[in-house]
């Protein structure tokens, strides 16, 4: 075997479980994750083990596979009975938001600093895109309200394509490519942004469909075709010429909110690889950057991301949000909680591959810019809820049913936890009340399986094993909602158990 691979294997092999070990780490000193994965970039780099490594395009295009991951992560785990609610003020956030930031960043940068207005513009384009990894991976952990947090989660999973059509088109402009008129490129970001969402959405219920409707040899290919239908939407989106990075988020959130076999293990493989993209992603950033260049760009970068943080951040979000019933207090918070990571890193490499003048100042700014202004929200964050008063109580789950096709019976196969706080607790099976042909067919409690009668009870973390008729599935996850919201009598008090979401 080529040695050359077996040892790129075997340093990547390692990567891997140091930085496995770097995320327990940052979870204790609470640090958000990407830091440390940039610092292990760093460490293998020319100036720590000493790896070489300078090759742009090839980071620009990993960079964007990893991010079509993580795009879809977000999608897959976002619930749509919280995004429908905030999709108002994240699409908000995303468009009007970027507008105005890029603006006043750019406006700053120029009176500040003296560069040119097309060279301000797109420093400030690279780093107005709030990042969907760091801010999926640190609100997750945080009690907040969940309508303020699904639009933070909204904005950076629909941001970052606004902002790669604008950053292209300036790169194209500085570099003396073809000129059009300002409305004319307006037009066409509006166009791409409505195709991809188009495409995502098709993909994304056709997949629903075929999903449920097929029943594949190995459990483990849910996952996998989960996760391709995204890849798919975004390539078909891109071939397309529309926006795939909008295409791919909204795939995964109509695939993640739709009740498919072996759901759990389907977005359980996404968060994995999700992860494996960001490790991969930060190390390959951190590789890139000379530690001595980054002297150079300490003080532009405290600057510009002083102007970012404290000035366009907050007049972006109070223009966006203008038109919305949000408290004040959860404004402040939606303002302060604007985290960048891998994207503008990812997005500052596109200035180097154009060969723009200054395009390893952009970078080096910018690396600086993230690495400085995450340490200081990631870790202020949980303190910043809590003195606006923001923090929100823990609410019980809602009964989570898993399913998977039994292809020649016509049926499937479906399994619960009876999660804590829910009604399901103390009920007889009779008094579930389920369909004729769907019953309990075998329960696990405190680690000892037992095939129930009519006279079991669930318990508070029991696991059910149930086999439905096709037909019948539907109304029995429906009835095993609504007895976990109301109680045996849940059809009494007008509870149906309709789903929170997309079904």
């Amino acid at each position: 075997m080529n040695s050359t691979v077996t040892l790129a294997l075997a340093v990547g092999a390692l990567v891997v479980l140091v930085a496995a070990v770097a995320l327990r780490l940052a979870d204790r000193l609470g640090l958000p994750s990407l830091l440390l994965y940039l610092a292990l970039g760093v460490a293998l780099g020319e100036n720590g083990v000493g790896i070489q490594f300078q090759d742009y395009a090839l980071t620009q295009t990993l960079g964007v596979a990893a991010l079509v991951v993580i795009l879809a992560e977000g999608g897959l785990t976002t619930r749509w009975d919280d995004v429908r609610r905030a999709i108002g003020p994240g699409l908000s956030l995303a468009t009007v938001g970027v507008v105005v930031s890029v603006a006043v960043t750019a406006a700053a940068t120029v009176w500040l600093l003296g560069y040119g207005w097309g060279f301000a513009l797109l420093l400030a384009a690279v780093i107005s895109s709030t990042d969907a990894a760091a801010v999926f991976a640190t609100l997750r952990r945080l009690p907040l309200p969940r309508r303020m947090a699904a639009a933070l989660e909204a904005e950076s999973g629909l941001n970052d394509a606004p902002v790669i059509l604008l950053v292209i088109v300036l790169a194209e402009r500085l570099t003396g490519g073809a000129s059009r008129p300002w409305w004319v490129t307006a037009l066409e970001v509006v166009g791409e942004l409505l195709g991809g969402a188009v495409i995502g959405v098709a993909i994304g219920f056709t997949g629903v469909q075929l999903l449920r409707r097929t029943a594949l040899p190995l459990s483990g290919f849910y996952p996998l075709a989960t996760l391709a239908l995204c890849v798919l939407a975004f390539s078909s989106a891109s071939l397309l010429h529309t926006s795939g990075f909008v295409a791919v988020y909204l795939c995964g959130l109509v695939l993640g909110n739709a009740a498919l076999p072996h759901h759990a293990a389907s977005l359980g493989f996404a968060e994995g690889m999700a992860s494996l993209a960001q490790i991969g992603l930060f190390v390959l950033l951190g590789l890139l950057v000379v530690p001595e260049q980054l002297a150079g760009a300490l003080g532009p970068a405290l600057l510009i991301g002083g102007v970012l943080l404290l000035v366009a951040r907050p007049l972006a979000v109070l223009l966006s949000l203008v038109w919305f019933r949000i408290p004040w207090p959860q404004r402040l918070f939606i303002s302060w909680a604007g985290l960048r990571g891998a994207v503008p890193i990812v997005l500052a490499t596109f200035p180097l591959t154009a060969r723009v003048p200054g395009a390893a100042f952009i970078f080096n700014t910018v690396f600086v810019l993230v690495v400085v202004f995450t340490l200081v929200q990631g870790w202020s964050l949980p303190w910043v809820a809590r003195r606006l008063g923001i923090v929100a109580p823990v609410t019980p789950r809602d009964v989570v049913v898993e399913s998977a096709p039994l292809g020649e019976l016509d049926a499937d196969l479906m399994q619960m936890t009876v999660p804590a706080g829910s009604r399901l607790h103390g009920v007889y099976l009779p008094e579930l009340r389920l369909p004729d042909d769907a019953a309990v067919v075998l329960i696990v409690r405190a680690g000892r399986a037992f095939v129930p009668d009519r006279t079991t009870r669930l318990m508070r973390g029991d696991q059910a094993l149930l086999v439905a008729a096709r037909r019948s599935r539907s109304a029995a996850e429906r009835r095993l909602r609504a007895v976990s919201r109301a109680g045996r009598l849940a059809g009494w008090r007008g509870e149906t158990g309709a789903a929170t979401e997309m079904d």
